[in-house]
């Protein structure tokens, strides 16, 4: 092992995934001497192994479904997909899991990358090893930003090792389309990647412990893409455990809770994500190894004044986007305290991540799309707010008709009836991934409903959905 001197930095950021690149450049842009530390590809996980190659997958797909509700291209896309070139598209959207660009990207931004493990030694001192066993030291004058993300969480189950299980990464980077494909979940991997390997010539089972998918989201949402994956040709079963698994001559057997034995050439845990932090030196500074960070909305660790955490870590809101949102507001922290500036961490002050708590939106890449911003009804009653749901099918939409025959899709907004804003939004339908924004500018700009009617949607569009929510307030 060959040590190197130490080197010091105003920041330090731990992951160069997104989120991290984005801290390192808004302290960089604040005029920060900053280095950042990756021990994979930089880009991280949702350039190589998520967003961009899942969706790259799923796009071919929707579009197939799109063209098949339209007369003149419909008998045109009866046939199945060219795998191939799917596969090919999505390697090239992963850049072949070659960081060069991104590489690139941080030396023009002035950001200082440094390529191994990466830990904490101590308060505001990260030690770097390389391949070679070379170990750097970097200190940080101003901080040190954990942005390591999560990882899949697989179960403990009987056999799993021998079967060699594919997880996100697996689903996402495979260069081959299984004949057959188990799908273990019912969360949003579980029904993107069931939505696409499906459709490029897999026989998926889809196996979920809960009674739907989609729990998170209103219950409707999941109820339309269950429907819509059955009638596409996926084996949907819902209240069906996974006690065991084995591979024999090859092939994989799932054992369920009665008993039954289901067969497939690959199983795909899509069961929940575990943080990043069991090796990055968290005991070193009085921290849990393996836990997630815990973080004020200055997304500063509670207990220092030098240590933060953003994106997926902190357990706030497991999104790119958001995690990227809560880059930017810490990059602007930091450099606030750094140059003694006041800080303004009020509720949705320049240096607060108050998003998170309200306005998070989400899409989900299915056919149908479901999107959602803010809380479910559900949610908005056990908060305690006083709440009335206003529900809207898509068909009373002429955009929607005009969007594809036999168009199937259904919004709702969760009215707080006291201060007559919206709480939360959720639309379920083709194409609606493209509203949810409409929707987060509502609930984070908490407008007021009658300020809403002045807001017109062109026709004929989508967003007309609006007005159809509004009026159905106004009428009952």
């Amino acid at each position: 092992m060959t040590e190197t001197e130490t080197i010091a930095y105003d920041v330090v950021v731990l992951g160069a995934g997104p989120v991290g690149e984005n801290a390192a450049d808004r302290t960089r842009a604040a005029g920060l001497s900053t280095a950042i530390v990756e021990s994979e590809l930089v880009g991280g996980e949702c350039s190589y192994w998520a967003c961009m190659p899942s969706k790259a997958l799923l796009r071919p797909v929707i579009a197939q479904a799109d063209a098949r509700r339209l007369p003149g291209l419909a008998p045109a896309n009866q046939g199945p997909l060219d795998a191939e070139a799917v596969l090919a598209r999505r390697n090239d959207f992963a850049s072949h899991w070659k960081d060069d660009g991104q590489a690139a990207w941080l030396d023009g931004a002035g950001v200082a990358l440094y390529r191994g493990h990466g830990r904490l030694a101590g308060p505001r001192t990260v030690t770097v090893t390389a391949e070679d066993g070379t170990v750097t030291t970097l200190t940080a004058r101003q901080a040190v930003v954990v942005a390591t993300g999560t990882r899949a969480q697989l179960p403990d189950l009987p056999g799993l090792d021998e079967v060699r299980p594919w997880t996100s990464r697996e689903a996402t980077s495979a260069q081959a389309v299984p004949d057959r494909l188990i799908v273990v979940g019912g969360g949003v991997v579980a029904t993107e990647m069931a939505t696409a390997w499906q459709a490029l010539g897999s026989h998926v089972t889809l196996l979920v412990r809960g009674k739907g998918l989609l729990s998170r989201m209103e219950p409707f949402a999941g109820e339309l893409v269950a429907r819509s994956l059955t009638e596409a040709g996926v084996d949907v079963r819902t209240g069906t455990s996974v006690e065991s698994v084995a591979r024999e001559n090859g092939t994989v057997v799932a054992v369920t809770g009665t008993g039954e034995r289901i067969e497939a050439d690959e199983i795909l845990f899509a069961t929940g994500r575990a943080p990043q932090s069991d090796d990055i030196g968290l005991d070193t500074v009085g921290l849990e190894p393996g836990s997630w960070l815990e973080v004020d909305d200055t997304l500063q660790v509670p207990g220092t004044d030098w240590l933060y955490a953003v994106g997926d870590v902190n357990h706030r809101a497991l999104l790119t986007h958001q995690g990227k949102y809560q880059a930017r507001i810490a990059g602007a922290a930091i450099a606030a305290r750094a140059s003694d500036a006041p800080l303004d961490d009020a509720p949705w002050g320049a240096h607060a991540a108050t998003a998170d708590h309200y306005a998070v939106p989400q899409v989900v890449f299915t056919d149908p799309e479901a999107a959602a911003v803010g809380m479910s009804l559900a949610e908005a009653e056990q908060a305690g707010h006083r709440v009335r749901a206003v529900d809207v099918d898509f068909g009373s939409v002429a955009g929607a008709s005009l969007y594809g025959d036999g168009y199937k899709g259904r919004a709702r907004m969760v009215v707080d009836l006291d201060e007559e804003i919206l709480r939360g939004v959720t639309f379920v339908g083709p194409g609606v991934g493209e509203l949810v924004h409409s929707a987060t500018v509502a609930v984070a700009g908490r407008v007021p409903l009658d300020r809403l009617w002045h807001v017109v949607p062109p026709f004929p569009t989508l967003s007309e959905v609006w007005l159809r929510l509004l009026e159905a307030y106004r009428d009952n």
